[in-house]
C-alpha cells in the first residue's frame, strides 16, 4: 500500500515538473526524472545560475523529486524578478525619436528633453538689366544653422542656434525660458525682439526668399529679458521686455554700446483660434518699442536695403543718434484653407543731430503678402507644414505648390534730405513687388523661385532716380 502510494506521488511530481518546464503532453510519459532534471539545469544555466545539488527525498518514493520542485520554485521566482527588473528598466529608459522634425532624446518621465534640428538655405541670385553696385550674380550659402533646444525639467527650457553661413560663425539664438506657467514665462538671452510680425516668423516659413520692407524698420535679435505668455486657450498672447537696443532691421551688438536700454512689447489676438468657422485663422495685434540712443555709426543709425539686399539709404557719416527712438507696428494675418494674407505697417522715429541741428525723423513702411496653395493644403503663418502627397519619383506624389505675391513701400522722412542724408546717394522711397512659386517636395525640402522688382525715388546724381532693381532669386531649403 505504501509503495503504491509513493509511485502515485512520483508520477504526479514528474507530470507537474514536465508541465512547468513546457514539455508537450504526448512526451510527458516518456520523460524520466533524470531528463526533467537535465531540462531544469539547462534553464538554470540560461538564467546564469548554477544548478542546485539536492539530496534524495526518501519519503517521495522517487529520487530527487522534492529537490527538483524546490529548484523549480526558485527558478520561477528568478524569472518573476527578472521580468520585474526589465519592466522597471523599460520605464526608466530614455525615449529616442528620429523623424522629419529632427532627432529628440527624452527622459522616461518626459521632464528632460534635447531636440536637434537644422536649417540649410542655399540661394542663387541673378540681377537683370545691369548689376547694382556691389551685388554680383552669385550662388550663396544663406543659412547654415544647427538648432539645439529642449527642457531641463518642467521649469527650464532652452534654445541655442549658431550660424555657420558667411565668413565667420555667429550666434543667432541663445536663451533660457523659465516656464512657470503658459500664462507667464520669463525668457532671457539673445532672441528676436517682439515688434515686427514678419521678423518673428521663422526663416524656414517665409513665403519669399527675403523679408519685406517693413522688416527693415523692425528690430531683429536683441539681448535682454522678456515676460511672455498665452491666455484664454491661446487666443491672446503677449510679450514685454527690456533690451540693450538695436538699430532698425539688424541684430544687437554683443554689449550695450551707449548705456541706454530699449523697452519692447507686443500683444496679439486670435479671437476665433479654437472655433471651426471662417474666422479661425484671423490674428491681429500691435508691437512697439521705445528707448534712447546716443552715438554715431552703424551701431546707432540704420542703413536700409531693398528686398534684393541692395543698400538704398544711409545717413551721413557725421549724423548722430541723439535722443529717443520709438517704433510702432500694427499687424495681422488671415489664413483660410489654401489662402493666406499677411500685412503689417511700421513707423520708426529717431531723434538725430548734425552740426548742432537736431530733428526727429519718421520713416514708414508697409507690406501685404498673399499666398494660395494650388494643391489644396492649408496655408499658415508657418508655411505649408506637410504636403498631402510628398514628391515621389515615378509615382503620383508631386508635393505641394504655392503661389505668392507681395507689395511693399518704405518711405524716408523728407526732412532727412539734404542735411542728414545725401540725396545723390540715398533714395527717399523704395516700392517693391515680388511674385513667386514655392514647391514643397516634402516636409523637409522646399524650392523657391522669386522675381523681384523695386523702384527707387532719388538716390542718383543730379536728383535723378536710381535704376529699377530687377532680380530672380532662387532657394533650396532643407529644414528638419
Amino acid at each position: 500500500m505504501q509503495r503504491s502510494k509513493a509511485k502515485v506521488q512520483g508520477a504526479w511530481w514528474a507530470g507537474a515538473l514536465a508541465c512547468a518546464l513546457a514539455v508537450p503532453a504526448s512526451a510527458q510519459e516518456k520523460l524520466t526524472v533524470e531528463q526533467l532534471q537535465q531540462r531544469l539545469e539547462a534553464l538554470e544555466r540560461r538564467l546564469n545560475g548554477a544548478p542546485v545539488d539536492t539530496a534524495e527525498d526518501a519519503s517521495a518514493g522517487e529520487p530527487g523529486l522534492a529537490g527538483l520542485d524546490q529548484r523549480l520554485r526558485i527558478l520561477e521566482r528568478k524569472l518573476e524578478l527578472q521580468q520585474e527588473e526589465q519592466v522597471a528598466k523599460a520605464k526608466e529608459a530614455p525615449v529616442i525619436a528620429v523623424n522629419d522634425k529632427g532627432a529628440s532624446f527624452k527622459s522616461a518621465n518626459g521632464d528632460y528633453e534635447v531636440k536637434i534640428r537644422g536649417l540649410l538655405q542655399g540661394d542663387g541670385r541673378f540681377f537683370l538689366d545691369g548689376v547694382p553696385a556691389g551685388n554680383n550674380d552669385t550662388f550663396l550659402l544663406r543659412t547654415a544653422r544647427p538648432i539645439i533646444e529642449g527642457s531641463l525639467g518642467k521649469l527650464v527650457g532652452f534654445r541655442f542656434t549658431p550660424e555657420f553661413a558667411g565668413d565667420s560663425a555667429s550666434i543667432v539664438d541663445a536663451y533660457v525660458d523659465l516656464r512657470f506657467d503658459p500664462a507667464y514665462t520669463v525668457r532671457a538671452g539673445k532672441f528676436t525682439s517682439p515688434v515686427g510680425l514678419e521678423r518673428l516668423q521663422s526663416s524656414s516659413a517665409l513665403s519669399e526668399v527675403e523679408r519685406a520692407l517693413p522688416s527693415e524698420l523692425a528690430p531683429n535679435r536683441d539681448i535682454g529679458i522678456q515676460l511672455q505668455g498665452d491666455l484664454a486657450e491661446g487666443r491672446f498672447g503677449y510679450a514685454i521686455g527690456v533690451f540693450n537696443g538695436t538699430v532698425d532691421g539688424r541684430d544687437a551688438v554683443t554689449t550695450n554700446p551707449d548705456n541706454e536700454f530699449e523697452y519692447a512689447g507686443r500683444v496679439f489676438f486670435e479671437p476665433f483660434k479654437n472655433d471651426a468657422n471662417a474666422l479661425s485663422g484671423l490674428g491681429f495685434g500691435i508691437g512697439a518699442s521705445v528707448g534712447d540712443k546716443q552715438g554715431g555709426g552703424a551701431n546707432f543709425l540704420p542703413r536700409y536695403r531693398t528686398p534684393g539686399q541692395v543698400q538704398f539709404f544711409n545717413y551721413r557719416a557725421a549724423a548722430l543718434a541723439d535722443g529717443q527712438h520709438s517704433r510702432i507696428s500694427p499687424q495681422g494675418y488671415y489664413y483660410r484653407n489654401a489662402f493666406g494674407l499677411l500685412a503689417e505697417y511700421i513707423v520708426s522715429k529717431q531723434e538725430v543731430s548734425i552740426g548742432g541741428v537736431r530733428e526727429e525723423l519718421s520713416n514708414k513702411a508697409w507690406q501685404a503678402t498673399a499666398s494660395y496653395v494650388l494643391t489644396g493644403e492649408d496655408a499658415s503663418y508657418r508655411g505649408v507644414v506637410k504636403p498631402s502627397h510628398p514628391f515621389s519619383p515615378g509615382k503620383d506624389g508631386w508635393g505641394a505648390f504655392e503661389l505668392v505675391g507681395r507689395y511693399g513701400v518704405l518711405e524716408i522722412d523728407e526732412d532727412a534730405f539734404p542735411l542728414f542724408a545725401d540725396p545723390a546717394v540715398s533714395a527717399s522711397e523704395a516700392s517693391s513687388w515680388t511674385v513667386g512659386l514655392n514647391w514643397y517636395l516634402n516636409s523637409n525640402l522646399k524650392l523657391v523661385l522669386n522675381y523681384l522688382h523695386t523702384s527707387l525715388e532719388g538716390g542718383a546724381a543730379g536728383g535723378a532716380d536710381r535704376e529699377d532693381e530687377k532680380a530672380v532669386f532662387t532657394r533650396l531649403q532643407v529644414a528638419f
